[in-house]
């Protein structure tokens, strides 16, 4: 089995990469439905502060890759040749999947802070930011997970910094190259 995570800092472009995968029939899991379930077991509201907090939790208690040992057996359940996993936060996740997955490869989603942010602002998801100092903070908070280090791992980076259409293209593109590679 082949396993693609796909890397990159909040509003970058991860989800949309992640929806053309699974358009193209590819299954995705997704690291973060981990932590929202979590949330939502705990009672929690779902935020982006009650998200830090059960991330950060998390890995205090089961260490930096807590959350990819939980995809870990999720992985190895989809019955096809090909996983994206989504959301990847830090270097021990990557270390993790890389030791799990002998053919696995890391995938950076790469675009400016601004352009981030007005996307993150206009998602319409409960977590979403309403003001650029926050998504700062996040990029702070994500970063002290590892994220900065996992992104430097990744063995392939697309830049969407254009239009939605064109960065779609590249992630069809890639997909496909790495399906049949």
């Amino acid at each position: 089995m082949k396993v693609i995570a796909v890397v990159g800092m909040p509003g970058s472009g991860k989800g949309e990469f992640s929806a053309i995968a699974q358009d193209m029939g590819i299954p995705v899991v997704v690291m973060g439905d981990v932590i929202r379930e979590e949330v939502k077991k705990q009672g929690l509201p779902p935020t982006d502060e009650s998200m830090g907090i059960v991330a950060r939790a998390l890995r205090e208690k089961h260490g930096m890759a807590a959350i990819a040992h939980v995809c870990v057996p999720v992985i190895m359940r989809q019955e096809a040749d090909l996983v994206l996993v989504d959301g990847v936060r830090g270097d021990a996740e990557v270390i993790l999947f890389s030791e799990s997955f002998p053919e696995f490869s890391l995938v950076s989603i790469e675009a400016p802070l601004r352009t981030r942010f007005a996307r993150l602002s206009e998602r319409g998801r409960s977590d979403d930011l309403m003001d650029i100092s926050e998504l700062v903070a996040r990029d702070e908070r994500e970063c002290s997970f590892g994220l900065g280090r996992a992104i430097e791992l990744a063995s392939v980076r697309i830049e969407n910094n254009g239009t939605r259409e064109a960065f779609q293209e590249k992630a069809r593109e890639l997909l496909a190259r790495m399906r049949a590679a």
